[in-house]
């Protein structure tokens, strides 16, 4: 056995980037890494070493067991007050190319799709100047009458915070009256990137960065789970990235809320942004990995196989990630901004893509329960 710079032993670790040794004593001993560690990480042409250091991390938590769930998407409307560069899929009202669906519409179109049941439906849409706080309440309600024993993963950050405001509630209340109306957990979506100067840019019509964690705080508060993103592939530097990570590891260190991080690719096209290249494989599997090694505090780490697409989702289940999502159907804020995956994939498609990466299917409901099947029904061991 040969050994590294340090003077300790290599293990299998092996690398001629010397800025990666001390990080992989640390990762091999269980210890915090910092922003410089993360910068390391970032600035690293051993794409691989890096990969190998967060698969040490995954197969810690996780083994070989890689987790999906079988969630349909429904997104309301696409009109929005927001004016924001990165997105392809708001529209302002009155504008050609807008919708919003009626109540009865929505709960058709949960209902919808596979004949498989689902456990999730993920709502997520625009900012609507004129819906009132209640349509959204009715369409939970609606839904939770329908289908109750699916998860309502329903509203980001972004939408507690204004649907609060517009109703003229604090947002610890909205929270209240959301899960009295049937709201189990939040999405992680609009945290795009924290840092100002970036967020002025790209989104400047949404709450900010430090709004958003407050708000996250608060849903943790409330007793609801969340996910969290990353936006990642536009005008962000790697200092940038770093600092959004950190962000979210003190919150998840002060409130322990979050599930999953979510790195999110940016599909430029359609967007006020279609000049900039799309990411590369390289800064995909690369961005998996560095979530997996900072975010000690979070449990999952999830390739979303709609961004990345599903060849390069089973390639990041070696690169530190745990999770690819679920069978989604009708997805439409990404296939927006060009996306060009399939709307949606069956379970035992999802089943083949771990399977022939090497790892164990494990279905989930939201909260991570094992979900186990008997044709057309399902339980959920809590």
């Amino acid at each position: 056995m040969t050994e590294s710079p340090t003077g300790r032993p290599r293990h299998e670790f092996q690398t001629e980037d010397a800025a990666l040794w001390p990080i992989a004593e640390k990762v091999m001993a269980s210890q915090r890494l910092n922003m410089q560690d993360g910068l390391a990480l970032y600035r690293s042409a051993d794409v691989l070493a890096v990969g190998w250091l967060a698969n040490l991390v995954r197969e810690r938590l996780h083994g070989d067991l890689t987790y999906f769930n079988v969630n349909r998407h429904i997104n309301p409307t696409n009109v929005c007050v927001a004016s924001c560069r990165l997105c392809a899929f708001g529209r302002k009202k009155g504008t050609e190319g807008t919708y919003t669906m009626a109540l009865e519409e929505a709960w058709a179109s949960a209902a919808s799709g596979y004949t498989e049941a689902v456990t999730e439906f993920h709502i997520v849409g625009g900012l609507h100047p004129d819906l009132p706080f209640e349509y959204f309440l009715d369409l939970v309600k609606g839904l939770k009458e329908r289908f109750p024993q699916v998860h309502i993963k329903a509203f980001t950050m972004v939408e507690v915070a204004f649907l609060a405001k517009r109703a003229k509630l604090s947002i610890p209340v909205a929270l209240e009256r959301m899960k009295e109306a049937g709201v189990d957990s939040c999405p992680g979506g609009g945290a795009e990137i924290f840092v100002d100067r970036v967020r002025h840019i790209i989104c400047d019509h949404k709450i900010d960065g430090s709004e958003w964690l407050e708000t996250a705080k608060m849903v943790h508060q409330a007793g609801l789970r969340s996910n969290a993103t990353m936006l990642y592939g536009h005008i962000e530097n790697e200092e940038d990235r770093v600092d959004h990570i950190l962000k979210l590891r003190a919150v998840q260190d002060e409130t322990g809320g979050f599930q999953t991080f979510i790195p999110l690719a940016f599909h430029p096209e359609n967007t006020a942004l279609s000049h900039l290249p799309r990411t590369t494989g390289f800064d995909d599997l690369r961005q998996i990995a560095v979530g997996r090694l900072l975010l000690d505090n979070f449990a999952h780490i999830k390739s979303y196989w709609q961004m990345v697409t599903p060849k390069m989702a089973q390639i990041s289940l070696r690169f530190g990630a745990d999770d690819i999502d679920g069978t989604v159907v009708e997805e439409k804020i990404y296939h927006d901004a060009g996306a060009t995956t399939p709307q949606g994939m069956r379970r035992a498609d999802l089943e083949r893509l771990i399977r022939e990466a090497g790892r164990e299917p494990f279905e989930r409901d939201t909260l991570y329960h094992p979900v186990t099947r008997s044709e057309d029904s399902f339980t959920i061991a809590l």
